[in-house]
């Protein structure tokens, strides 16, 4: 069961081109947001449909893969953990993300 306690599970699209950056010590760090949409019927009888953005980050191996053949607006599935960190802005402000960590990365689409 401890696999269970941070695990997460997407399908979507890419909303932008992956950013992919070389770090100093030679790993590869891949980001980009993935769109999953929810489609249902409201109190009214409408169809809505709910739109939310991730923030994926991939380290490696599987950003080397992201490198070469994901692009934007292709369907992909992840699984990863949800990380959170933070850091100061230039104004001291502190902020906040949560990210998912991808350890597995299947290109959907073509």
């Amino acid at each position: 069961m401890n696999a269970l306690r941070n695990k997460v599970q997407l399908i979507g699209r890419l909303g932008q081109e992956p950013e992919i950056v070389n770090l100093e010590s030679g790993k590869k760090l891949a980001k980009f947001s993935l769109a999953t949409n929810e489609n249902y019927t409201n109190t009214k009888g409408e169809k809505v449909e709910n739109t939310q953005w991730h923030n994926v980050v991939a380290w490696g191996k599987t950003a080397e893969i992201v490198e070469k053949y994901v692009n934007k607006g292709q369907e992909v599935a992840v699984e990863g953990k949800l990380t959170t960190r933070d850091w100061e802005d230039k104004d001291g402000n502190k902020r906040y993300i949560t990210e998912v960590v991808c350890n597995e990365l299947l290109m959907l689409s073509k």
